[in-house]
């Protein structure tokens, strides 16, 4: 089991991601930031009250680009540097610092949106016609046209872009920075406990005592600060559904699906589907999984646990170069030199340490690499983490390369896990093609793929979607969401998508707690949405090879040029009917039929 968490300072260099790639020193983001907002005064004094052809609108959007890309590299600088130690009062002090004084360039610069888009119908066709970075950009304004408010309104929405992100910023301090876990004991045997220790390790650890033990722990800490943490995501609900009024949007759950640019309908589909079709078969892994772990019952607290419990194969950082560079290799030469890059020029931040950010993230700044976070733990799973970060970082070298700030930036949610979720599926392929004569390591692939590419965003992130929705049609009536309310939604979820096959243990129902998602949109159902795509692709590359590999490449280059629908399609994907989705779910369950023959082989 882990050790104590150590601070940021303890962790040596090699284990961390390097910053300095996008500035050297936090002066140098400084200057950045205060030269952005001199240009962002210069945009508002050269343009402001003379969009009125098209030459002049995209000369002003041109500007805007360089505006918009310093602004990128900053907001990633602060934050990027926080995210890996919230415990550190000047990165706190310097991303608050930064953010307000962009967001107030933002705000100046607000007037672009709201000139563009009461322009008349000729000027904006003139200004399409003449379009290059900026096309996707100008289209966008014209969808939002509809609800779009007043230039003044539209000026101060953006001025408060911070507060409404209060909330957030204050969960992510409450549970990074105030909730301090205490060790926890079992037969006579003390044990750490933190958040990335619990989501990391404990979670997954074959002592079945000690797992439900730490579930415990980690569940009764939670509780201590349930109210305080519903009342953040609470304003954060009610903010959102302001601003839905504010803009004449039917519901919350419209106004949010406008950003993706997906209809109503893809949207229920994926919960529906999923909730409906797929909870059979991971119902059954649940019982192949408390049979090989010989469990007295399956918990929740057991959901997470492996398979085959005494063969979890290890991995070194260093040996996980290897993996992923001969099983990513299909992708070809190009993109191998960007993985190889990756490891050299610490794009990855290995470290486990405390205030560290929990789970995994890809940031990708305009044309600066990228910066992945994970906590590394010596297994073969975490290759599979790592790979899928390094698809996000695959996607947006690709896009950045080929495309303008405008058309790399703000990719929608729905398909931008694809190229993430993709890797891990290459990643099994890759490793099924090794196992040979060996039954034991082909189970050990297929339930990885179950427990970790599939769970996590078939299962995880679609019953956060699932509660998600539910939040948002009570916050539609007008009604408030305590924390009270939020646990029974949550475990009405639970209950419905597990049935009887697990017994859900006494704080199941605290879990939307745990994840940042929920402040981000309608981003957890569209994880499902992406994978979605990228197991159809993942086919067509096993069936027609090159061919099909070239068209995903050409897909990963053409960034927001194109919509998801336009996006699955240049990929050989429809996404226009249940058809992808039902596939993709037979095939999970094709996977789930396999292990439980392999299991009757190895008896």
């Amino acid at each position: 089991m882990a050790e104590t968490l150590k601070k940021r300072s303890e962790i040596p260099e090699n284990l961390t991601w390097d910053t300095s790639r996008i500035f050297k020193t936090k002066e140098e983001c400084l200057d950045t930031l205060h030269e952005c907002t001199r240009l962002s005064k210069e945009i508002e004094e050269k343009y402001k009250g003379k969009l009125t052809n098209g030459k002049i609108i995209n000369e002003c959007l041109a500007e805007y680009g360089k505006f918009y890309e310093g602004i990128d590299h900053v907001s990633n600088y602060t934050s990027l540097n926080l995210s890996v130690d919230h415990t550190d009062a000047e990165n706190t002090r310097l991303d608050s610092m930064a953010t307000a004084e962009y967001m107030q360039a933002f705000s100046r610069l607000s007037f672009i949106d709201s000139e563009i888009s009461d322009a008349p119908k000729e000027v904006i066709a003139e200004a399409l016609e003449m379009a290059t970075d900026a096309r996707s950009y100008l289209e966008d304004i014209m969808r939002y046209k509809p609800h779009r408010l007043g230039a003044e309104t539209e000026a101060t929405l953006v001025a408060l872009s911070e507060s409404f992100s209060a909330p957030y910023s204050m969960y992510e301090q409450t549970k990074l920075a105030d909730i301090q876990f205490p060790d926890f004991e079992v037969d006579g045997k003390s044990y750490p406990l933190g958040y990335s220790l619990f989501e990391d390790n404990y979670e997954y650890e074959k002592n079945t005592k000690v797992r439900r033990a730490a579930f415990k722990a980690f569940s009764n800490k939670l509780h201590e600060y349930m109210y305080t943490t519903a009342a953040q995501y609470g304003a954060h609900v009610r903010t959102e559904k302001i601003i839905s009024d504010l803009r004449h949007y039917d519901n919350v759950i419209d106004s949010l699906l406008m950003s993706q640019n997906v209809t109503r309908e893809m949207y229920d589909r994926q919960i529906d589907i999923i909730m409906d079709k797929l909870a059979p078969h991971m119902r059954k892994f649940a019982r192949l999984l408390k049979k090989a772990n010989g469990l007295d019952k399956m918990t929740y607290a057991d959901l997470k646990i492996a398979l085959d419990p005494d063969y979890d194969p290890k991995v070194t950082i260093e040996k996980s170069k290897e993996y992923i560079l001969d099983g990513l290799s299909i992708m070809g030469p190009e993109y191998g030199e960007m993985l190889k890059r990756a490891y050299d020029e610490r794009w990855i931040d290995f470290a486990q340490n405390i205030g560290k950010s929990t789970g995994g993230f890809c940031a990708s700044p305009y044309r600066k690499g990228s910066y992945i976070l994970l906590s590394w733990n010596d297994r073969m799973s975490d290759v599979f983490t790592l790979a899928h970060e390094l698809g996000h970082a695959g996607h947006f070298y690709a896009c950045g390369e080929a495309r303008s700030i405008f058309d790399s930036m703000s990719v929608s949610n729905y398909v931008v896990e694809a190229p993430s979720t993709i890797n891990e599926l290459l990643m099994a392929e890759y490793l099924k093609s090794k196992s040979g004569d060996d039954k034991r390591f082909r189970r050990w692939v297929l339930a990885s793929q179950i427990s970790n590419t599939y769970y996590h965003n078939f299962v995880t992130h679609l019953l956060e979607a699932a509660y998600q929705r539910e939040v948002y049609k009570i916050a539609d009536k007008g009604e408030a969401v305590p924390a009270e309310t939020l646990c029974d939604i949550y475990k009405k979820v639970l209950e419905k998508f597990w049935g009887d096959e697990v017994e859900l243990t006494e704080g199941c129902e605290l879990t939307w707690m745990r994840q940042p998602h929920y402040y981000m949109g309608l981003y957890s159902y569209s994880y499902s949405a992406s994978l979605t795509i990228a197991t159809q692709v993942m086919k067509r590359i096993q069936k027609e090879g090159a061919t099909a590999v070239e068209d995903w490449k050409k897909t990963l280059a053409a960034g927001r040029s194109v919509d998801p629908i336009g996006f699955a399609k240049m990929a050989g994907v429809d996404v226009t009917t249940d058809a992808a989705l039902l596939d993709t779910i037979d095939y999970i369950g094709s996977i789930i039929d396999e292990i439980e023959t392999l299991m009757g082989d190895l008896a």
